[in-house]
């Protein structure tokens, strides 16, 4: 029999990757975000009030409710964009992504947002050609091997639906592109770093009805492989995009459940006159 002190040590999973051993795959969607107990202060001014919200792995939410009512700021907290705005702080509460903390002093933050990447409300491509945009990230991380960085570009431009638009033309600037194009290359600068989560801050507002579906699609193609999060104030967009829905109302999460009982049959009073164009 083998000597269990001479067996090989298994490696532990790094911070905030997603165990891929099929031991550790359950039939029911895992939870990957847990927010316990969350406040959160601009300054004086609290902004986030007793957050609890459990978000599954590899599906899409929704968040939705009337503008100020903090969804944006909590979207932000998942990869501590909020740090970068003086005054703020988690006044009581915990963000789990993996079970990790990510408030913890010793997590970096520029480590978590490799993890859990963000797509803006304005397309916000960089003044470089459609290659580099893509390879941006991966040549901050060392990556300058040609042959690597010409397949994360077609990949992430895949994944993004967009190669086969652009393949001839992945020198020319990115800024060159039409509005909805640049939207889906920022998704894909987003995937090429390989996240598990993509946070979507109003991704479709500045967009037409065409381009606005073909992100949804997108979105719909990338539940396969990523956890999606997405802020809209369409509720319509919520209600097609999303495999669950959370309605927030001045700072406060008022109800969460799956995107078909928030807008078929919500237990929330504010929640339903919401829902239904009573106010908001």
């Amino acid at each position: 029999m083998e000597n269990p002190a001479s067996a090989p040590s298994v490696a532990a999973p790094r911070p905030f990757e997603i165990p891929t051993s099929s031991v550790l795959k359950a039939p029911t969607p895992r939870t990957l975000i847990d927010v316990t107990h969350l406040d959160f202060n601009y300054g004086p001014k609290q902004a986030l009030f007793d957050i609890n919200l459990k978000l599954d792995e590899k599906r899409v939410t929704a968040f939705i409710g009337p503008s100020g009512c903090g969804k944006s700021t909590l979207l932000r907290c998942f990869n501590r964009m909020n740090d970068l705005i003086d005054g703020t702080r988690i006044a009581r509460g915990s963000i789990q992504i993996n079970g990790i903390d990510i408030y913890r002093p010793d997590v970096d933050p520029i480590e978590l947002r490799k993890r859990v990447g963000m797509v803006f409300q304005k397309s916000n491509p960089f003044p470089k050609s459609i290659y580099e945009n893509i390879t941006y990230g991966l040549r901050i991380q060392g990556i300058n091997t040609k042959s690597r960085l010409d397949e994360v570009v077609e990949k992430s431009l895949r994944g993004a639906a967009l190669w086969d638009e652009v393949k001839d033309r992945l020198h020319e600037s990115g800024l060159g592109l039409s509005g909805g194009q640049q939207q889906r290359l920022c998704i894909a600068r987003a995937i090429a770093v390989e996240p598990q989560i993509i946070l979507m801050d109003e991704p479709c507002s500045a967009l037409d009805p065409i381009a606005t579906a073909k992100v949804e699609e997108l979105i719909h193609a990338l539940k396969r492989e990523y956890t999606i999060i997405i802020v809209t104030h369409s509720m319509q967009q919520a209600a097609r995009v999303s495999d669950k829905t959370a309605f927030f109302y001045i700072g406060k999460l008022i109800e969460y459940a799956d995107t078909r009982t928030i807008f078929m049959n919500p237990s929330n009073p504010q929640t339903e006159a919401y829902v239904s164009g009573r106010f908001g």
